[in-house]
């Protein structure tokens, strides 16, 4: 799931390793150590205090109440103790965090104003600076001792110190250097390779580098300065002058964001010839609103960096100007005529190849590759006109559009996604810069009218988006809700269905929706997986694994929709064990109505009893039903293990597994500045597939004849490893793949209709006795009660 920031109730837009040796456990997760320096009041500092500065390169605020900063020497002895400094507040999403700490007897320029402040007095050229999780002080005072201490959030030793985090301190602090983090706040726990020293850049939460503010409101230059925006930008991914502070860089004030991370866009309205080159940036006020509009000629004079939305998770970075002093010349300009994105500029190639390295420092080719060409108009004001809307409207006022009209089309409008080769070149997000009154409701296969446009942002959830400060109008696709067929008597209808979580706790109003789907949709099949199925309590985390009241509320909610009276089977899981939501315990469930079909309950299964398969031919039978495939198999390490049972239909036994495959969290985006993306979690779906495929061999080899239907949310697409693993020696068929392509989707993220859900079924199953579909009730809508479509199989045994 993804973590956003709450936005105001008129704003309305998303904000949204191995360690080495000596190193902590694990990069840090959220605030970390940007910057230490000693060497304040010092001989020869400009600086009167030393100071430490934190920052957050994640998309969510982190809070410091109850942390502290510490400090050790460099060479600690026996009497030598850690110094406590407490901190209070949070430093924001891409924000800075500003510790004064002693002032020397020396230097001219007192720190910005200092959101916390202490009385430790750093040594200038050595030394080891922790961020803890809890004000008492730290005991430990070698490497590995405070790699063991789980209160250090982040640590940072320089000089000579003798704790520190990787292969060594970080070198060249002194009077008048600071050991500071790169632009990208890249944390591998290694010190050396992590900080370099160089002039001391004290930075607060407001932004200020030097005393008074960074949000348009006055102290700024008065004179334009010889580097222009397209300079700050470059040809490449990265900004030559980062790190750099540039005086002067006029401007036209394209865009304001006034929630989350602040700031404004501006752009040159000078272009130069350079294709490759962005004439916008994005000017970061940090917690300041800026005091500037759209129109305003302005001059900026601020440093040059990059932030990573998502940096652990290859996001590309955003050349930003930071720690700003902006003086607004004029206002009422016209702003920068906007450039169109259309089938005219937008390349079919999305993205260059590097081998899974970065393709950050390679030459922009914005003719060739649509990354490029977002790349090179980053920060700028762009336009679609007239675009299919491929991903519904949400509650943090985001659509996806595809302004390429030449990307394959799914059957209701959307845009597909049928191989890692095809992306889908003309896929944007567009996210609300205005009020929540201008933004449409719309679904998937609906058109935005006319021009809808703003500056070329990027985030960590949404890639390159439209921070759109105009929207065009709606004009309805006429998209309804999918009713799956009927069906025979003689057919046993199976189905499955994610339904997101489902817990006591939630409003009455979804569990009446999602049974309507049930009832209505799927026309209440004879059995039916559910997927994350949580316990009786939900997320509260007290050692509770039973679902049945979760269960009976949904069971009865159908019946109150017309649906028949399900009876169900399951099997509790080891609490904190199966993965998802912390205290949810989701799980898997079979819901079946009796009236139709039996359950043959076979005593044994339990939460970490392997089933087993016996006897041979027509009496072939598990060995508990219901029960769990191979638990202990380290495949399913917080994972849900499939769920199956066995049913007779008419005399005829049937073997269904119910699935939920490990989540794609940690894999690198399709937009990632690492090319081709890592997708790391299709190790351990591939594993998963591999020990079921292993099951429903064995179960074929005592009954070749056996019907065998295994379905859920695989969390994988129809042409991944685990699927082709899944699917190996023939001992299954994914029905996905028999659809037209058009029509080979169960799920929208980033715009894209995708194959997460499926179905599939044993060779006994004859093609012309399956009679498959995907129903399409939830992901194309605005309003959904799940993000998964259901699916039905209707199958003759």
């Amino acid at each position: 799931m993804l973590l956003r920031t709450a936005l105001p109730a008129a704003v309305t837009a998303s904000l949204v390793l191995v360690p080495l040796p000596g190193a902590l456990a694990a990069p840090s997760a959220g605030a970390v150590i940007a910057e230490v320096y000693g060497g304040g009041g010092n001989s020869g500092a400009t600086l009167k205090n030393d100071f430490i500065e934190l920052a957050n390169p994640t998309a969510a605020a982190f809070g410091l109440s109850g942390y502290s900063v510490q400090y050790l020497p460099g060479s600690p002895g026996a009497t030598s103790k850690w110094g406590v400094t407490a901190l209070s507040g949070s430093v924001a999403p891409g924000g800075r965090y500003l510790v004064a700490e002693a002032p020397g007897a020396g230097g001219t320029v007192n720190l910005p104003a200092a959101d916390a402040a202490g009385n430790l007095a750093l040594s200038a050229t050595t030394g080891t600076i922790a961020l803890v999780a809890g004000t008492d002080p730290l005991t430990c005072k070698t490497a590995a001792d405070c790699a063991a201490d789980p209160r250090i959030v982040d640590l940072v030793g320089f000089g000579t110190a003798v704790v520190h985090e990787g292969s060594a301190s970080a070198p060249g602090a002194s009077n008048t250097a600071s050991v500071a983090r790169a632009a990208s706040l890249a944390d591998t726990d290694d010190n050396a390779a992590d900080l370099q020293a160089g002039a001391p850049t004290p930075v607060n939460t407001k932004g200020e580098s030097t005393p008074g503010g960074g949000d348009g409101s006055g102290g700024g230059p008065t004179e334009p300065g010889t580097v222009r925006i397209h300079d700050i930008q470059g040809t490449t991914r990265l900004s030559p002058l980062a790190g750099k502070t540039i005086a002067g860089v006029p401007g036209t004030v394209t865009g304001v964001r006034t929630y989350g991370s602040k700031g404004f866009w501006m752009q040159d309205p000078d272009a130069d010839t350079d294709p490759a080159t962005s004439e916008g940036v994005f000017v970061f006020t940090g917690s300041a609103a800026p005091a500037v509009k759209a129109g305003d000629s302005v001059l900026v004079t601020a440093k040059v960096s990059e932030y990573y939305p998502n940096s652990s998770g290859g996001s590309q970075s955003v050349t930003e100007l930071t720690s700003p002093k902006v003086t607004v010349v004029s206002s009422g300009n016209p702003v920068p005529a906007p450039v169109v994105l259309d089938d005219a500029n937008l390349p079919a190639a999305y993205t260059p190849e590097a081998g899974g390295a970065s393709i950050e420092s390679l030459p922009l080719q914005p003719g060739t590759y649509a990354l490029d060409l977002f790349e090179s108009l980053e920060g700028m004001d762009v336009e679609v006109r007239d675009v299919p809307v491929t991903q519904a409207s949400n509650e943090y006022h985001e659509l996806w559009v595809d302004a390429r009209e030449q990307d394959p089309r799914s059957s209701r409008g959307g845009v597909v996604y049928l191989g890692y080769d095809q992306p889908n070149a003309g896929r944007l997000m567009v996210q609300s810069l205005g009020a929540a009154a201008d933004f449409p409701v719309a679904d998937v296969g609906d058109r935005l009218t006319g021009a809808t446009g703003g500056p070329l942002d990027y985030t960590s959830f949404g890639g390159y988006s439209v921070a759109a400060t105009r929207v065009g109008g709606v004009e309805s696709g006429g998209l309804e809700r999918e009713v799956t067929a009927s069906g025979l008597p003689s057919e046993l209808k199976i189905g499955t269905y994610n339904v997101e979580n489902l817990d006591p706790g939630d409003p009455d109003e979804k569990f009446a929706e999602l049974a309507s789907g049930v009832v209505t949709n799927l026309r209440s099949p004879d059995i039916l997986a559910l997927e994350e199925i949580q316990d009786d309590n939900g997320p509260v985390n007290d050692g509770t694994v039973s679902s049945d009241a979760t269960v009976a509320k949904f069971v009865e909610a159908i019946r109150a929709a017309g649906g028949p009276a399900y009876d169900w089977r399951s099997v509790d899981p080891v609490d904190g064990k199966d993965g998802g939501e912390p205290g949810g315990n989701i799980r898997q469930v079979f819901l079946f109505n009796p009236d139709r079909v039996s359950f043959t309950d076979i005593p044994g299964g339990d939460a970490t009893t392997a089933v087993d398969v016996t006897g041979t031919g027509n009496h072939t039978s598990l060995t508990a039903s219901p029960g769990r495939i191979d638990p202990s198999n380290e495949a399913w390490n917080r994972s849900r293990k499939p769920l199956v049972g066995q049913f007779l239909f008419h005399g005829k036994p049937v073997f269904v597994i119910a699935n939920h495959f490990n989540s794609k969290g940690g894999d690198q985006g399709l937009d990632s500045r690492f090319q081709a993306p890592n997708r790391s979690s299709e190790i351990q779906r591939a594993k998963q597939a591999a020990a079921e495929q292993a099951f429903v061999a064995k179960l074929l080899a005592a009954d070749p004849r056996a019907a065998v239907v295994s379905l859920g949310d695989f969390n994988d697409y129809q042409f991944s490893p685990a699927l082709q693993t899944l699917t190996q020696d023939g001992v299954l068929r994914d029905l996905v793949n028999e659809l037209p392509e058009s029509e080979r989707y169960s799920y929208v993220y980033q715009g894209n209709s995708q194959v997460l859900d499926h179905i599939l079924v044993s060779p006994g199953l004859k093609p012309q006795h399956v009679h498959y579909d995907v129903v399409h009730i939830n992901s194309e809508f605005a309003t959904q009660a799940s993000d998964h479509d259901p699916q039905v199989v209707r199958i003759k045994p």
